[in-house]
């Protein structure tokens, strides 16, 4: 009999390394699309534009009803959408004021504190290969030092250390999107009450729709597919994997924007794919009460929609 599960014949750490690693591949590809944007409206404005438009419709999608959270969830939810504004606007200024590789370089920095302290053992080395291959591809040492730039960089390293962890927490006590039903419109309106009062927005049609785009791209399926990886990795795990993004992007810029890696990238990539592998054969949640089959499915609401 087939499952309806898919993956279902593979690890929960396989399947959790996938997702991440097609979040990354999104988060990517948003980027790039969201260059004209950027420079159509501003850097803030663009992250404004794509948090309204996936809070708007994750509130659609999962239709959450507060009553059915604790407090103690409801809170975390809440503290995962203004995490998640904090960590999208602060990085978007740090691009703005330094190279993206050295901002880059720097955010990791969140991440891979969540996989050094939240692994044990083996899992410790893996944390520090990704760590050097990340500054091996990034080299931040090549770009100009912006004060300001720095702290932007470092304040989206402490917001994506917290969205991990915060993003377990959420996943591991909701179905399917609800979580992220409650915190996306969350992130929506904490970056209208930050950006907006000193934003200039020229909105048309056009941009509207481009913004709706990029939202699909980032944050709408990498979040998603994010919430569903840390159901079945551990948050060390998951930190370690995130070294691969500057890797996709290295990649991304090759093919598309044609921009040859030097020896230390290529050689940063080698050590990011080696501490890849190693998160997905020692990442795998071992807590019986996770049931990450039944916890993936979409909220009722929205299949009856």
């Amino acid at each position: 009999m087939t499952s309806r599960h898919p993956g279902a014949g593979l690890s929960p750490a396989r399947v959790g390394v996938s997702m991440a690693v097609a979040s990354m591949f999104c988060v990517q590809l948003g980027i790039a699309a969201s260059v004209g944007l950027m420079d159509r409206v501003g850097a803030f404005e663009t992250a404004w534009l794509r948090l309204c438009w996936a809070g708007v419709i994750f509130a659609a999608i999962g239709r959450p009803s507060l009553r059915s959270f604790s407090r103690p969830v409801l809170g975390a939810t809440v503290a995962l959408g203004v995490t998640t504004c904090g960590l999208t606007l602060l990085f978007m200024g740090a691009v703005d004021r330094i190279p993206i590789g050295t901002a880059s370089a720097l955010e990791f920095l969140g991440p891979l504190g969540v996989a050094v302290v939240r692994s044990t053992g083996r899992a410790k080395l893996w944390a520090g290969v990704a760590g050097v291959g990340v500054v091996l591809l990034t080299q931040p040492w090549a770009g100009s030092a912006d004060p300001v730039g720095i702290a932007l960089a470092l304040g989206a390293a402490c917001c994506w250390a917290a969205y991990i962890l915060l993003t377990q927490t959420v996943g591991d006590a909701v179905t399917g999107v609800t979580g992220l039903s409650v915190s996306m419109p969350v992130a929506a309106l904490t970056a209208t009450i930050v950006t907006l009062p000193s934003a200039h927005l020229d909105l048309d049609a056009g941009v509207v729709i481009a913004g709706l785009g990029v939202a699909v791209l980032m944050p709408m399926v990498p979040f998603t597919l994010e919430l569903f990886a840390l159901r079945r990795l551990t948050a060390g795990a998951f930190g370690t994997l995130m070294a691969l993004e500057p890797g996709f992007a290295l990649i991304i810029g090759f093919l598309i924007l044609h921009q040859r890696p030097d020896a230390l990238a290529v050689l940063g990539i080698g050590f990011v794919i080696a501490a890849g592998i190693g998160a997905e054969r020692s990442g795998a949640r071992t807590d019986e009460a996770v049931h990450v089959s039944g916890r993936d499915e979409l909220p009722q609401a929205s299949l009856n929609a």
